[in-house]
């Protein structure tokens, strides 16, 4: 197949994809497609909402018409890296034998990650950027396609360990979800208070998404939309030459290379699913938010002002 006819093929199969979650997701198209375009690229997302958003409902719906297995870790202050990666017991024969952890699965919804220490939130690293989790000096790889979706409630911060901004860093997309429209939660309630179950279908599976990841880093880029890309990144650094007096006042330090590289990504993607063979900078603009909203750094000025991420990034677009 031509990657003309694949990319076609992508843009039927994307439109399935959100017409089967439309069954039990009302609304939220923007999180969902975020969503989606992370797991066409192979990055990881970080989901910010407050409590009752359905974040498990969505994520287990999307593993669902994906075809793909789905774990849900409850991140708590007691967890220990052995309960997320699985540890080695001896058998009846005294050998020690690997038990594998809930990290073995294709995505990982790790619920309310900022509630556990940063030892165990470090051992759900290696397995988002190597694909694999070592246990006593031995490397055990994960089953691809792999996803990791974090969720992270903005409201309750007693008691909790923030993610450092290494760790943010490795999450493709930072999503924030919103209370649905009033219209949106009398269809959430009609739903949730009867006796119906809405059948779903898979449309995907593993083998396909491996071939959908491969397909969007085969697509070509201008010049000119890498240039901006990376231009862009660039700009939400104080520290630099050319720093802006607007960046100056109000971040303390801007994203990193990273920052590009998933720009670029998410902006293939994007391209993609709305059947074009090659992405511009308004792709590149489309995706910005989610990319850079948790790689910036506001300074005090900035809190002082109520001056939001979304604003210094509309500012910098």
């Amino acid at each position: 197949m031509s990657d003309v006819t694949a990319v076609q093929n992508l843009v039927s199969k994307h439109q399935e994809l959100k017409r089967e979650i439309a069954k039990i997701i009302v609304g939220q198209e923007a999180v969902i497609e975020q969503i989606l375009l992370s797991i066409y690229t192979g990055g990881h997302s970080l989901l910010i909402g407050v409590p009752g958003l359905a974040k498990t409902l969505m994520v287990n719906t999307i593993a669902r018409t994906l075809g793909l297995d789905f774990k849900r870790i409850q991140f708590t202050p007691d967890l220990m890296p052995s309960d997320i990666l699985g540890s080695e017991i001896l058998d009846q024969n005294r050998n020690f034998k690997f038990i594998k952890g809930p990290v073995f699965s294709n995505i990982i919804l790790a619920d309310e990650i900022n509630r556990t220490p940063p030892k165990t939130q470090a051992a759900l690293l290696e397995a988002m950027q190597e694909r694999a989790v070592t246990i006593a000096g031995q490397q055990h790889k994960l089953s691809l396609p792999y996803f990791v979706l974090a969720t992270q409630n903005p409201i309750e911060q007693e008691g909790t360990y923030p993610l450092p901004e290494a760790q943010l860093d490795r999450f493709m997309f930072a999503i924030e979800l919103k209370y649905p429209s009033i219209e949106e939660e009398i269809k959430v309630v009609k739903a949730t208070t009867d006796d119906s179950v809405p059948s779903i279908d898979t449309i995907l599976n593993a083998e396909s998404i491996l071939e959908v990841q491969h397909l969007i880093r085969r697509i070509p880029v201008p010049d000119n939309v890498v240039d901006y890309a990376v231009k862009l990144v660039n700009s939400t650094r104080p520290n630099q030459e050319k720093a802006s007096d607007y960046v100056r006042q109000y971040i303390d330090w801007g994203a990193g290379p990273r920052a590009s590289q998933n720009l670029v990504l998410g902006a293939k993607a994007h391209a993609a699913i709305n059947g074009k063979f090659s992405p511009d900078i308004e792709d590149v603009k489309a995706v910005a938010m989610g990319i850079l909203r948790h790689r910036i750094i506001k300074n005090y000025k900035a809190e002082a002002e109520g001056i939001s991420e979304e604003d210094i990034i509309t500012e910098l677009l």
